[in-house]
């Protein structure tokens, strides 16, 4: 088979601080408005009385984060849809971006699931993280993964994550895994909700828009 690089992301210690998102903009010099990794913070429940009365009330309050970037699909939509061949995935499963090919056409945007691929206004075409495969080369970490101060991010060969982790790839709000089969390993929070099933909302959507 051949090698799968795949992102670690333990819902469980991340304290949606940010760091991940602020390195990534900063390693790859973004505008503030291009967020290649990004965190979402999703919440929900509520309060109700208890049966016992006299003013006691009980709750199913939660709330998580999660940081997100490309996913590097092993059956990835953007490089299916990408009219020029822009668009690739390298022997090591890392999907990037040809800038000398792209035209800026952004079928890859909007055939992504997660919203990974993304348009810069100053070079007129697509955007995206690439796993920071310069500094791989090196052998250093992404810059996202290095930041995290909660070492809640890993990035590592895809069945050796699976096996020291599992393999859940999806909870809310993420899209079900089975269609683009994401190179991404999650270790829940207790309160996460299964990809489908979610009862909660995004709380800062405003970011992302």
């Amino acid at each position: 088979m051949a090698k799968q690089m795949a992102f670690y992301f333990d819902a469980s210690a991340c304290a949606n601080c940010k760091a991940c998102q602020i390195a990534c903009q900063d390693k790859n010099d973004l505008p503030a408005h291009l967020r290649w990794r990004r965190v979402v913070q999703y919440a929900g429940g509520t309060w109700n009385p208890s049966p016992v009365g006299h003013g006691v009330m009980t709750q199913t309050v939660f709330s998580y984060s999660l940081s997100l970037s490309c996913m590097h699909c092993q059956n990835p939509m953007c490089v299916q849809v990408c009219p020029t061949t822009a668009m690739q995935k390298d022997e090591n499963g890392i999907v990037s971006i040809d800038g000398n090919k792209c035209i800026g056409c952004r079928y890859c945007e909007w055939a992504c699931p997660y919203g990974a691929p993304q348009f810069n206004e100053a070079t007129g075409t697509m955007s995206k993280c690439d796993m920071c495969k310069d500094l791989q080369a090196q052998g250093q970490e992404p810059a996202c993964v290095s930041s995290c101060v909660m070492r809640a991010l890993k990035v590592g060969d895809l069945e050796e994550l699976q096996a020291q982790y599992g393999t859940l790839a999806s909870i809310e709000p993420l899209p079900s895994e089975e269609y683009t089969k994401p190179s991404l390993v999650i270790t829940p929070h207790k309160d996460a909700q299964r990809a489908g099933e979610g009862s909660g909302q995004l709380l800062n959507l405003a970011e992302e828009m």
